[in-house]
């Protein structure tokens, strides 16, 4: 046989037409639906059943389970799914991609495609120039289609015929006549090559052409099939290295599935395939052991019954397998520095959910975290006590020593750079994609809401020292008024520790509501404790003073932790009502004269 190096060249470049196409296509589908793809993502994968066919819907529609799997990894990155929504739907994906074995075997083997391939090329052309985006995806996707068809006819004319080259046969031979080790070899071979490739579907091509033109036999090609399965997990491994622990426990249990679903099969790989031959053998079909014609079918039900089986049986393992995973890959704290974001990162920017996803988590952390601790502490409140079961007005009383604390530092170290991260990720999201108004708002609700966190801490610095000296204050009524201050900070901090810690946020909008009218409701000029103070010279009129300017403080502190709350939490829009878009725009980095106030 002379089959040289301009030959496999040939096979090369008709392997990477295929490929080529195959993305063209998958990617203009993604343009397309891809959006409402991942809107379907975000929100169908409640339970196992949905969750497996929502990866079987969404690998059916772009045609590719390693984009299918990238998408989850990043989703589960972004905490958009946990890990049992991302293992079942990665089990539909697997279902999914045999989609494009069907696919290629009906009008790649059935229906002679290349006479149609060029007119549609052409066609697909012509939409490209439309102004119409979606016009001009669809044509992109039809040249797409064309191009793959292209390159398998090519990819069929490059590989050598048997009946000039029988001695093919006699080569492979010696590696097909090992029995079960012969299976482990094209088992290794299949994998080895998706590796290389990073396209199963490409694989599956490859697989199918030298089963056609007779290379190797029917059970050596469902071996490489298997060994297809194992090599496309390696594309979610590799992505979820940068990614954080959430993403690497997807996609080690993209790789158990996976492997479990092989060990089985190859163990029962003859019985199996004797059944594949009885179904095709139904419709009067030949057996695919004695005719290479009928192997491109035969392998894809192969394919298509061996993924569908392994997900049904393990489909009732997930829990155990995230259990494996978790134990495999342990959720460790990340160390970072102090003033770093620890959600916002590149990967998340890939798709609009998760860039938001990440916005709202990062926020979330701010107020959560130290934003929290500053307030608490520049009012002389324990942070484990807030967060416990102990009622309000103990939890003021164990406030009689002051806590060091520096608020500028505290600020600088911990919110500046990160508030001004999440504003530029902000930014950043807003001008890459074309966001519909309701994400638009979702985003300014995110920026307005570290405005009014950067808003209470600047309150909360000017509140500090007031709050320091009533601890030593002599005076009780003054102290009395300092308590009652701490209770309002108590009572909304204490609620942004319940409200985080909940399934379902609206649950506590009526506490939010009663906790907003309270804020002014005892306010001590409302109520007349400071007037009947300074009558009975019980308060100096500059401690008089005092109490007025830090019960407005106060208020305002605990009206911008709310808004801020109400804004991150609670799905309502009714604080953005009214609102220009310049005060919206004005979410931006803290400028020159809101530091010096901090200051």
């Amino acid at each position: 046989m002379n089959y040289g190096f301009g030959d496999v060249l040939t096979l090369i470049g008709s392997l990477g037409l295929f490929l080529y196409g195959m993305k063209v296509m998958s990617d203009a589908l993604t343009e397309v639906v891809g959006d409402r793809l991942r809107e379907i993502l975000a929100s169908m994968t409640s339970n196992r059943v949905l969750a497996v066919f929502t990866g079987f819907l969404i690998t059916s529609v772009i045609q590719s389970s390693s984009a299918t799997t990238l998408m989850v990894v990043s989703f589960a990155n972004a905490s958009l799914l946990t890990l049992t929504e991302s293992i079942g739907v990665i089990m539909g994906a697997n279902i999914g991609t045999t989609v494009t074995a069907w696919l290629i075997t009906i009008l790649g083997f059935k229906v002679s495609m290349s006479a149609l391939a060029l007119p549609l090329a052409g066609v697909g052309f012509f939409l490209t120039f439309s102004k119409k985006n979606k016009v001009k995806q669809w044509g992109l996707f039809i040249v797409g289609f064309a191009i793959l068809f292209i390159g398998l006819q090519f990819l069929k004319d490059s590989v050598p015929d048997i009946k000039q080259h029988p001695e093919i046969l006699e080569w492979l031979k010696a590696y097909t006549d090992l029995g079960f080790w012969s299976v482990l070899l094209f088992l290794l071979i299949g994998t080895a090559l998706t590796i290389i490739i990073q396209s199963s579907s490409a694989t599956m091509a490859l697989t199918l052409v030298m089963c056609h033109e007779g290379w190797i036999p029917f059970d050596m090609a469902a071996a490489m099939v298997l060994g297809e399965n194992l090599g496309t997990t390696i594309t979610a491994n590799l992505a979820a290295i940068v990614g954080n622990y959430s993403a690497k426990r997807t996609a080690r249990a993209h790789l158990i599935f996976n492997v479990l679903g092989v060990v089985w099969m190859v163990i029962l790989i003859q019985p199996f395939l004797r059944g594949v031959e009885w179904f095709v053998q139904l419709d009067g079909g030949s057996s695919p052991f004695r005719s290479p014609k009928d192997v491109p079918v035969a392998l894809s039900v192969f394919h298509t019954s061996f993924n569908i089986i392994n997900t049904f049986l393990l489909i009732w393992w997930v829990r155990l397998i995230a259990r494996v995973v978790g134990w495999m890959v342990p959720q460790k704290e990340e160390i970072l520095a102090v003033d770093q974001p620890k959600y916002l990162d590149k990967g998340s920017l890939k798709y609009p959910q998760t860039a938001i996803q990440v916005i709202l988590l990062e926020s979330k952390r701010l107020l959560e975290g130290p934003t929290f601790k500053i307030i608490a502490h520049s009012a002389n409140l324990h942070r484990k006590e807030i967060r416990s079961e102990i009622k309000t007005k103990k939890v003021v009383k164990s406030s009689d020593k002051i806590i060091e604390v520096d608020v500028d530092e505290l600020y600088y170290r911990k919110v500046k750079n990160i508030y001004s991260k999440i504003v530029e990720y902000c930014t950043q999201v807003n001008s890459k994609f074309h966001l519909p108004p309701t994400k638009s708002q979702i985003i300014n609700k995110a920026k307005l809401a570290n405005r009014h966190m950067v808003k209470a801490i600047k309150k909360a610095k000017q509140l500090q020292k007031s709050m320091d000296h009533s601890v030593t204050s002599e005076n009780i009524l003054v102290q009395k008024a300092y308590h009652r201050f701490r209770k309002k900070i108590t009572r909304v901090l204490r609620e942004i520790h319940k409200i985080s810690t909940v399934e379902n946020p609206q649950v506590h909008l009526q506490n939010l509501e009663r906790l907003k009218s309270k804020v002014r409701q005892k306010d001590i000029l409302v109520d007349g404790t400071l007037d009947e103070g300074i009558r009975n010279n019980q308060i100096s009129s500059q401690e008089g003073t005092s109490l007025s300017n830090d019960s407005d403080l106060v208020s305002e502190i605990c009206e911008n932790l709310i808004e801020a709350i109400e804004l991150l939490y609670v799905e309502t829009d009714t604080l953005l009502k009214g609102l220009s878009n310049d005060d919206l725009g004005d979410a931006g980095p803290i400028n020159s004269s809101n530091v010096s106030e901090l200051t």
